[in-house]
């Protein structure tokens, strides 16, 4: 079972601008396209010119992420080669032809069509449109897009969608998605309600904030992919940022959602928790020994009394230390952490076998049995989190968010890591392995299996400190 990281090549960066108008010679090789995809291949078309191809590409007609290997196919003929491999969470397909060369790609996990990337024409590179907003030309094209990025970005400004509901429910979408009028959209779907309503983690988190359980005076330490700072969720939050190993590279939308998920004062289960966050480069770090290393310098850091609140909780959205070189070295770390009295939390199932929940949209207000089973689960999964149909910070711009449809194991860690620092604000004497313990013991069940309840983990640690005379009362 993978994590939600996906490597920094991903290539569906939209931008922000108008579309090229269409062309006549564009609609001409259109229906050359259509004859391709619906000919069954059965005989190749006769291979249009590679100015053809260019003139094509810049109408629109070949477009990122919008044109299939067969509808290329329809204009060049059969590929004389044909490679597949695999690109970190990504999967690559290169087709050669005489004059042109052409590059698909689609996720591992959440399988859909290949769709172009690049192309080459007289190994001169093409301009498809990949620094350009996706527009959405027919209704079809909903079907090329994958359910990760789905309309993030894309401008579905031309499409009447009221047919297209359940298209619609299975497709994640962001602030900068252009949507058609209201007339053109289904009966009840409402992009910016979701947005809104997906903000709040659930599971009554907001009525522990509501009682100052917050998280506050407890520090969470997240190490994942360089972080767009300035992001209103949790920039507040920040009290120390790191930047390991990722000169030059901008932020990535992982570091947003998570960062969210952990602090966000409208997103995050511990929006009163302070964050320490290391910028890594995850696609590259394939071996525990520099996360052990990293692992260890916070240890150490958390050992100065100039340095507070101290760090109680790391969360790491990586699930594959227990399957890397150097395992021994990672488990020493993680051993180190637990003597200084930091939870190490990660998808890995040697730590926790995880699965994911998706939110019932139309609950404001979700308790445990109000959630479905998620895309992402361990069988025999000991906590289930919510992950699905959430709300979370976007790497596009300070003020804009993204409405995350499939919610990826790598949401559930910061989630539980926010968890964590509301009980260590009741208590702070609570050992880290008593603490996973405490999930596990005060987690709701349901059909679905045992749902993470953050209410009743903070009236067990509530009952145990009065027993014990320490922690602080749910009331303070």
């Amino acid at each position: 079972m993978k994590t939600k990281a996906f490597s920094i090549n991903v290539l569906n960066q939209a931008r922000h601008t108008e579309p090229c108008r269409v062309a006549g010679l564009a609609a001409a090789l259109l229906g050359l396209l259509a004859l391709g995809a619906s000919s069954g291949e059965t005989a190749d078309p006769t291979p249009v010119g590679a100015e053809a191809v260019r003139e094509a590409a810049k109408a629109g007609t070949i477009a990122f992420k919008l044109t299939t290997p067969e509808e290329l196919r329809g204009l060049l003929g059969r590929p004389e080669r044909e490679e597949k491999k695999r690109d970190g969470d990504m999967e690559m397909m290169t087709q050669e032809f005489s004059n042109a060369k052409a590059v698909f790609c689609r996720l591992v996990e959440l399988p859909g069509p290949y769709t172009l990337v690049e192309l080459q024409v007289g190994g001169t590179q093409v301009d498809i449109g990949g620094q350009r907003q996706v527009v959405l030309r027919t209704v079809d094209d909903l079907n090329k897009l994958d359910s990760f990025w789905g309309l993030a970005g894309v401008s579905a400004a031309r499409l009447d969608l009221r047919g297209q509901l359940s298209r619609l429910s299975r497709l994640t979408f962001d602030s900068g998605t252009v949507w058609p009028g209201q007339d053109k959209l289904p009966e009840g779907f409402n992009p910016a309600r979701l947005l809104e309503e997906g903000k709040n983690p659930g599971l009554g988190a907001r009525g522990l904030h509501s009682a100052a359980i917050d998280g506050r005076g407890v520090g969470i330490a997240i190490i994942d992919q360089p972080l767009l700072r300035e992001h209103e969720q949790y920039r507040d939050r920040i009290v120390r940022y790191e930047a390991v190993d990722v000169e030059g590279v901008g932020p990535q939308m992982h570091g947003p959602a998570v960062a969210s998920i952990a602090v966000g004062k409208d997103c995050g289960v511990a929006p009163g928790a302070s964050l320490y966050y290391f910028a890594v480069p995850t696609w590259k770090w394939r071996q525990n020994a520099p996360w052990a290393e990293l692992l260890e310098r916070i240890v150490r850091l958390n050992n100065n009394p100039k340095n507070t609140p101290r760090i109680r909780v790391v969360s790491i959205s990586l699930g594959a230390f227990s399957q890397r070189p150097d395992y021994a070295r990672w488990k020493q770390a993680l051993q180190r952490a637990e003597e200084a009295n930091i939870l190490v939390v990660t998808c890995d199932p040697d730590f926790l076998r995880l699965g994911t929940l998706k939110r019932d949209e139309n609950r404001l207000e979700t308790k445990p049995a109000d959630y479905s089973r998620g895309l992402f689960f361990y069988p025999g999964a000991a906590l289930c989190v919510p992950a699905a149909n959430r709300t979370l910070a976007s790497f596009r711009g300070p003020r804009l968010y993204t409405y995350d449809r499939t919610g990826g194991l790598s949401w559930t860690v910061p989630y539980l890591a926010g968890v964590a620092a509301l009980g260590w604000q009741v208590d702070p004497n609570i050992k880290p392995r008593e603490m996973v313990e405490l999930w596990q013991r005060t987690a709701a069940k349901t059909a679905v299996g045992p749902v993470i309840d953050p209410g009743a983990l903070i009236e067990a640690i509530h009952s145990r400190s009065q027993k014990e005379g320490c922690g602080a009362r749910l009331s303070d």
